[in-house]
C-alpha cells in the first residue's frame, strides 16, 4: 500500500514544486520532463507526474485549487500543497540522504529546492557530512579484508563517498566562507 512507504524522490519533486506555487500536472511535467528546468536532476514522465499527484492527494499533502481551461482537452486542475504538504517538504529538505547513490538525484533536488524556497541547507549538509563519513571510515576499514569482486565493489562505494564529500564539502565553503583572520 503506497501509504506505507517513503515517498519516491520524484513524488517529492512534485510536492517540492506545488509548495513554491499551484500548478496543474501539464505544467509540473514540463519542469519535471527530460528538458524540463528539474529533468536534468530528476525526471518523471507525465504520467508519473499524474500519478504522483494521486499518490500526494490521497496522502493530504496537496488538494485541489481550482480549474483552468485545457489548450486543447479538457480543464486541468490546478493543485496546491497543504499545510501537512508544506511541513513535509521542509522537514525532507532538511533530513540528509541515506545513501550515497542518493548524492546526485535526491541530493541535488535536496539542494536546488532549499535554494528555490530560501531554506538554509546547511544543517543538512553538515549532518550528510557527518554521515558520508562515518560510511568512509567502514569502508576504508572493510577495504584491506576485501578481495575479488567484493574488493571492487568496496572500492567503487569508497571513491563514490568520497567524491561526494568532496562535493558537499565545497557546497558548504560557499555558503561557510572561510573567516579571515582580524588585521591588526
Amino acid at each position: 500500500m503506497v501509504d506505507e512507504r517513503d515517498l519516491a524522490p520524484g513524488e517529492w519533486a512534485v510536492l517540492a514544486l506545488l509548495c513554491e506555487r499551484p500548478a496543474h500536472g501539464w505544467a509540473i511535467g514540463r519542469q519535471l520532463g527530460a528538458s524540463g528546468e528539474l529533468g536534468s536532476i530528476w525526471s518523471l514522465s507525465r504520467a508519473l507526474v499524474y500519478r504522483s499527484l494521486e499518490i500526494l492527494e490521497d496522502r493530504q499533502l496537496i488538494v485541489p485549487a481550482g480549474r483552468e481551461p485545457g489548450a486543447r482537452g479538457p480543464n486541468r486542475t490546478i493543485f496546491r500543497a497543504t499545510p501537512a504538504g508544506h511541513a513535509a517538504v521542509t522537514q525532507w529538505l532538511q533530513e540528509p540522504v541515506e545513501h550515497v547513490r542518493e548524492g546526485r538525484s535526491v541530493l541535488l533536488l535536496k539542494l536546488v529546492f532549499a535554494q528555490r524556497t530560501c531554506i538554509d541547507p546547511r544543517p543538512m549538509l553538515h549532518a550528510q557530512l557527518d554521515s558520508l563519513r562515518e560510511s568512509i571510515d567502514a569502508l576504508e576499514a572493510r577495504l584491506g579484508g576485501s578481495n575479488g569482486t567484493d574488493a571492487i565493489l568496496v572500492r567503487f562505494r569508497l571513491e563514490s563517498s568520497r567524491a561526494v564529500e568532496r562535493f558537499v564539502v565545497g557546497v558548504l565553503d560557499e555558503l561557510e566562507p572561510p573567516l579571515r583572520a582580524a588585521s591588526g
